[in-house]
């Protein structure tokens, strides 16, 4: 007769494997928890900051003047069709096409700005709303807050 010599894993180590993986994913995990929402917001960040509003500005050094609300952030991709129009618009100036923040709500523009002199940029935040607090902008809302609590007095 012959011995089966093969062996396998029985149920209970099994268990064992799974509990101790299930321990050490509770002890890691929220540790990363909250870098997805970081991440995003320092993408947001850097969009505003430097991404477009770069583009702006060699938008803005071609023609003379920035982008009209009406004509928003697509006067950087194509040339605008309403006035005022871009006469030595060189464009695009910048590659993408969407101008969806990292939570996909549109970025926010007005030109002129009512915070920040020639034009406003933001992303709505996680929330989707404007204020709240977690706006991400091309202003300081703090010294904003400030100044019309001042103005207001």
């Amino acid at each position: 007769m012959r011995e089966n010599k093969e062996r396998g894993f029985t149920l209970i180590e099994i268990m064992l494997v799974m509990i101790i993986i299930g321990l050490m994913a509770a002890m890691i995990v929220p540790r990363f928890a909250g870098r997805s929402e970081d991440a995003k917001k320092t993408a947001a960040r850097a969009d505003i900051d430097a991404n477009l509003s770069n583009a702006l500005d060699l938008y803005e050094t071609d023609n003379g003047a920035y982008p009209t609300t009406e004509q928003g952030l697509t006067a950087l991709v194509a040339a605008p069709t309403s006035p005022p129009l871009a006469k030595n618009w060189k464009g695009p100036y910048l590659k993408k096409k969407s101008f969806k923040d990292p939570w996909g709500n549109p970025y926010q523009y007005r030109s002129p700005g009512t915070h920040s002199g020639d034009y406003d940029l933001f992303s709505m935040g996680p929330d989707g709303v404007e204020g709240g607090g977690d706006d991400i902008a091309n202003w300081d809302e703090t010294t904003t807050t400030a100044n019309t609590a001042t103005s207001s007095n």
